[in-house]
């Protein structure tokens, strides 16, 4: 049974009318809900530190997105956008609302109840709710946005018995999430079954060999199961990346991924595939 989503909200005086009709709203559509007021409208409040309470908790992971109220917006959104992990986005109007969601994975949402009138921010705030983030496509340019430290750990895996820039930009990317990455392989035995007859072209020793001088790699490891469950529980990695067509939610659920382990999906690169380039090579 999936979680419910929880959504933090945030206010200073001149929001504390239109977020709770948002509360109202999102209770309704099956929303939990963390409301960190105020609760009226006087006295005034600084709107900064109830930006930082709510960015705080959203960094934090102790809430999945925030939503937050003043009369603009804006400062709304530089206040939070101060705390690591925050993706703010001052949203005004309804293409907007979906673009900062598809193109940028905004996490906290920063409402003006002087720019347009309740309904509308309620419409745009549904909108915001409802709309994906375009991982496949943006992932990249998201993740240079946040902080990854040097302890963290990166685990990716597969068969890697043919090489190609597809995987080389993969293993790039996976690298500048953390401090070590390390690289599984299946073993000859479960990468026949992978792949099937013919395949690996190279054995397990080779590909560890090759793998192991790639700049970015600090470690290979071979595994002999067909998912890397038993071994993502083993390794406890901070981040698990998948170069693919499926989503990270997809991912997580087919490899049994714990919830603390972030997952990220890196988009093949078109052009570029080891069963086609094996294809190519059997066909000269």
């Amino acid at each position: 049974m999936p979680s419910v989503e929880v959504i933090v909200l945030g206010a200073d005086h001149n929001g504390v009318t239109f977020k709770a009709k948002a509360k109202a709203l999102l209770k309704e559509a099956g929303y939990r809900c963390v409301d960190l007021g105020p609760y009226a409208t006087t006295p005034s409040v600084d709107y900064v530190d109830y930006a930082k309470q709510l960015g705080t908790m959203i960094g934090n992971g102790d809430g999945d997105r925030g939503i937050l109220v003043c009369g603009t917006g804006v400062g709304m959104s530089i206040a939070s956008n101060k705390i690591d992990g925050v993706r703010a986005a001052l949203v005004h109007n309804m293409e907007s609302a979906r673009k900062s969601r598809e193109h940028n994975d905004a996490n906290v949402l920063c409402l003006g109840t002087w720019i347009n009138d309740d309904e509308t921010n309620l419409e745009i705030l549904m909108t915001w709710l409802h709309e994906r983030f375009g991982e496949y496509r943006h992932v990249k340019r998201v993740e240079k946005l946040q902080h990854h430290p040097a302890e963290q750990i990166v685990l990716t895996n597969g068969v890697f018995d043919i090489l190609h820039a597809g995987q080389i930009e993969c293993l790039r990317f996976a690298k500048s999430l953390g401090g070590r990455l390390v690289v599984a392989i299946n073993s000859d035995r479960t990468a026949s079954r992978i792949k099937g007859p013919g395949r690996p072209v190279t054995s397990e020793g080779d590909r560890k060999a090759v793998l192991q001088s790639i700049k970015y790699v600090d470690e290979v490891v071979i595994f002999d199961d067909l998912k890397p469950t038993s071994l993502i529980r083993e390794l406890s990695p901070h981040v698990v990346v998948k170069g693919g067509e499926f989503t990270a939610d997809e991912i997580r659920a087919r490899d049994e991924i714990p919830p603390e382990i972030a997952v990220k999906v890196f988009p093949f690169v078109p052009g570029f595939s080891a069963s086609s380039i094996i294809k190519t090579i059997r066909n000269e």
